[in-house]
């Protein structure tokens, strides 16, 4: 067994239980994948497994100590590149017994590993960072470029159990593609927390993280979609079921008091002709109301606890199905054009960005900006918003409505309360009854409506956007979505995914999420280089 976790609890110091008696089996050379939504306890369970969170109870049990990669890794900043790689004790022995040192701690540290030296050089230049020192700052680094550092040591050190928190956040195409190949070939033992659809689908265990603890799905990401889809469809099918019964019991207790209140009426008739005693037919009359309760009592309870069951299998169904959130569409007629572009260029410090680049945007057209890091791609958008102005080529622009979409969903305001942010865009004068029931329906429940957003996670201000879309009197006409998939969830990104591929406007994508743009249709691509 490679990872093995038992009864594994943990309360926050303000008193919050976040886990509940976990346990887990992940077998060596396994492949797993933890999903779950923004705050069921994903990174602290990876941190707790690599010893950085103490758990409240429960065993965590491991042949060898994982190498973990957090999500955020700010917190080396301070640390060299040889430092973040875990060899600039090595590489100094090293150094030191070349210039002559006999000292049996410098030969102890350096371990017979004379390579070292190659190693690195190797490990580096696949990554693409041969051009910096291994005495430069993490500090100074770009976010993929410190990811890269850290999958470079994965690659030195060969570590039996991996644990990776996001790691192709940041990451260009060409950096992703090897990151999906290191993960083929490795032997590791994998435990990972990734939005990346098209990661996860490398793996061959998906473990779905909840309130309710963790359920094994013995697949990859599609085989974990198919198996909610047929619960949700499982369900829906109990569901109907309940609803029938239901109608059946409601019908059965309307029959029930209707034959009661005959028997009732005629038993008052026969006590009023006179025809038994008045004595024995109050008797009479106690008892049978006394009986008409209790069926009718027993039916209302029936009902109840149906009702109940139903209202249960409908959070289940919430659950595992996908959010649908209808954005609209602008009504702008297809084929119209909104740019052109000749010889465009743009420059920073007098580096100028791109060689003669030429692109039309048509109304309807669904484009990705592609691109390495620091090619320029959020630059183009800025032109083509009328935010920057091109350095020199040919450029128009047609006059359009639009909105951006960033990973940062910038366009909620941390000072408003969620309910004060969706009614600034209800253009249509919705009722606050029914803005209230959009929220609802968008999963914002009742309670959260004077919550402040500065704490809203990335799922709920994209939730939230997207909310404010549907309520506005009409979509924008080209919808930019900014590396919007980031700071999701997976389910959150599933929603986002189903409201992006149903806008019938203009789309502009900036991503590196090919699972993502394969899924949302886009059908032309501006590549920048």
């Amino acid at each position: 067994m490679s990872l093995i976790i038992k009864s594994l609890s943990y309360i926050h110091p303000d008193n919050q239980q976040l886990f509940l008696d976990l346990n887990l089996t992940i077998n060596k050379g396994e492949k797993a994948a933890l999903v779950g939504i923004n705050g069921a306890g994903k990174s602290t369970l990876l941190q707790m497994i690599a010893g950085r969170i103490i758990p409240s109870s429960g065993e965590i049990s491991y042949h060898e100590k994982p190498w973990y990669m957090p999500q955020h890794l700010g917190e080396y900043d301070q640390l060299s590149i040889a430092g973040a790689l875990k060899v600039d004790k090595k590489l100094a022995a090293l150094q030191a017994i070349l210039d002559g040192s006999a000292e049996v701690d410098h030969f102890s540290v350096l371990d017979d590993d004379w390579e070292i030296e190659k190693k690195v050089e190797a490990a580096l230049h696949k990554w693409g960072l041969e051009n910096f020192g291994l005495e430069e700052q993490l500090g100074n680094l770009s976010g993929g470029q410190k990811t890269k550092v850290f999958l470079a040591a994965l690659d030195l050190h060969d570590p039996e159990l991996i644990l990776l928190d996001e790691p192709s956040n940041h990451l260009d195409a060409r950096a992703r593609k090897k990151l999906y190949s290191f993960i083929l070939q490795s032997k590791a033992t994998v435990l990972l927390v990734s939005h990346d659809r098209h990661l996860l689908n490398l793996m061959n265990k998906t473990l779905e993280l909840s309130k309710k603890g963790i359920e094994v799905f013995g697949g990859n990401f599609e085989f974990y979609q198919q198996q909610k889809e047929d619960k949700v469809n499982a369900l829906q099918a109990q569901l109907n079921e309940q609803a029938k019964t239901l109608k059946q019991t409601e019908k059965r207790a309307r029959e029930v008091a209707y034959k009661r209140q005959q028997q009732e009426s005629r038993g008052r008739s026969a006590g009023q002709g006179n025809s038994m005693p008045r004595i024995i037919a109050g008797g009479l009359k106690s008892k049978s109301e006394r009986s008409t309760a209790k069926v009718i009592d027993a039916q209302h309870d029936k009902i109840s606890s149906l009702a109940e069951t139903m209202r249960e299998t409908r959070s289940q169904i919430l659950q595992y199905q996908v959010l649908k959130i209808n954005i609209g569409s602008s009504g702008m007629h297809p084929g119209k054009v909104l740019v052109e572009a000749e010889n465009l260029n743009f420059a920073y410090r007098s580096n100028r960005l791109w060689t003669k680049l030429h692109f039309q945007i048509r109304s309807a057209d669904r484009v990705q900006i592609e691109g390495e890091n620091g090619t320029g791609k959020t630059t183009l958008l800025k032109i083509i918003t009328a935010n920057l102005e091109p350095l020199e080529g040919n450029f128009s622009r047609a006059d359009f409505s639009y909105l951006y979409l960033d990973q940062d969903y910038s366009m909620v305001d941390p000072e408003l309360t969620i309910y004060e942010q969706v009614q600034q865009y209800n253009t249509r004068g919705l009722e606050e009854h029914e803005l209230k029931a959009t929220l609802i329906y968008s999963q914002f429940d009742a309670a959260s409506f004077d919550r402040k957003c500065d704490g809203l996670s990335g799922g709920e201000k994209m939730k939230l956007s997207l909310c404010c879309l549907s309520v506005g009197n009409q979509a924008p006409d080209v919808l930019i979505l900014d590396e919007p998939t980031n700071n999701l969830d997976v389910q959150s990104l599933e929603i986002l995914t189903a409201a992006v591929r149903d806008f019938e406007g203009t789309l502009l994508v900036i991503s590196h999420d090919e699972y993502f743009t394969a899924e949302i249709g886009i059908n032309k691509k501006i590549i920048l280089g």
